[in-house]
């Protein structure tokens, strides 16, 4: 039987700290299900994932974490699922009951409304794990600690998690006019100086889309989680990178970008999709750390470094990122355009 009222949640909104209720709050709006819902490249990857492994979901027990408007427990239910247990702590999941109703899967889907470690599943154990879960710059938000969390309290063995592989992905970028555009108008603010405000706003990383031909070196994948294995400190990690400039340009700033991938039969193509320049827009787009130094690139350069990231201290579904990159210039001029800096940044 569904509990999604307010009184029915498992979890006590008021009680949690003020950057827990304002992440619920923020999925109580429609309107972030709708883009959500809209982004083709990712729901169509969960159905056809869901749709191509029926054999995998046949009379199988789901729990799909943070279940929103329940279009990936409808995927489940209609490709063969004995049940579905859909778990949200938002007011969104009063839609989500009515959708199911209205759709005639209330006797296959049950909704839980509550935080994940809070409810009490009518199920000890799960066969298959569903979860949208991933959040810009992949990990940010935290909800991949909820799945991690639902993998060990309540995954059978040898359990399946949709999706189950995960990368992320750095290149440079050519982006001096949006760089310097997005800094120098605080040097002049209707004739004040605005400036204390420069060093906030670099420390931000951008959240956008990058259009591929900006993108001038290699690119590197720094770091892929395996969800049936990957603990919670595997989530905070430091990992070098190295990428070679492909023509001369400058290079401001680093994209990154994450690719999913899902189960598949042995020998069968897996279904997947990247968040990258290069594919096909999702509403995720990229996120773009803008460098101290502009580097003035000839190709073959080399810009490489370490990436650390991690939970920030004080909200931890904010993500505390640091960069040290070293820029080894050849040929012309090497030594002046040669560069070795550090920048910290807070996705917030």
């Amino acid at each position: 039987m569904s509990k999604t009222t307010v009184n029915d949640s498992a979890t006590v909104k008021k009680e949690l700290n003020e950057f827990e209720q304002h992440y619920f709050s923020s999925y109580d709006n429609y309107g972030i299900h709708e883009e959500m819902l809209q982004d083709t490249v990712r729901t169509l990857s969960y159905r056809n994932a869901i749709m191509q492994n029926k054999d995998f979901f046949k009379d199988k027990v789901v729990l799909d974490v943070g279940c929103g408007t329940g279009i990936l427990s409808m995927f489940a239910a209609k490709n063969g699922a004995k049940h579905v247990i859909g778990v949200d702590m938002s007011s969104i999941i009063e839609m989500a009951k009515e959708i199911v109703e209205l759709n005639g899967f209330s006797d296959k889907i049950t909704l839980l409304r509550g935080k994940l470690e809070d409810v009490v599943l009518p199920y000890k154990k799960v066969d298959i794990i569903i979860s949208e879960w991933m959040g810009y710059f992949l990990l940010y938000e935290s909800m991949l600690d909820t799945v991690l969390y639902a993998r060990d309290k309540y995954l059978v063995e040898g359990g399946l998690i949709f999706p189950d592989k995960c990368s992320i992905h750095l290149a440079g970028l050519e982006d001096s006019e949006y760089k310097h555009q997005k800094t120098n108008y605080w040097q002049d603010v209707y004739g004040f100086d605005y400036s204390p405000f420069i060093p906030l706003i670099k420390k931000e990383p951008i959240v956008d889309t990058v259009d591929a031909h900006v993108v001038n070196t290699t690119k590197n994948k720094i770091i892929e989680f395996d969800l049936n294995t990957c603990t919670l400190e595997d989530l905070s990690f430091k990992v070098p990178f190295k990428v070679e400039a492909k023509k001369q340009d400058w290079i401001n700033g680093l994209i990154s970008w994450f690719d999913i991938v899902f189960p598949h039969p042995k020998g069968k193509k897996p279904v997947e999709f990247s968040t990258g320049p290069f594919a096909q827009y999702t509403h995720w787009k990229q996120t773009v750390f803008y460098l101290e130094d502009d580097l003035e690139a000839e190709k073959g350069d080399i810009l490489k470094g370490e990436l650390v990231c991690q939970p920030n201290k004080t909200n931890n579904r904010d993500l505390d990122v640091k960069i040290k990159y070293e820029f080894e210039a050849h040929g012309i001029d090497a030594e002046d355009r040669s560069k070795k800096n550090e920048c910290v940044y807070l996705m917030h």
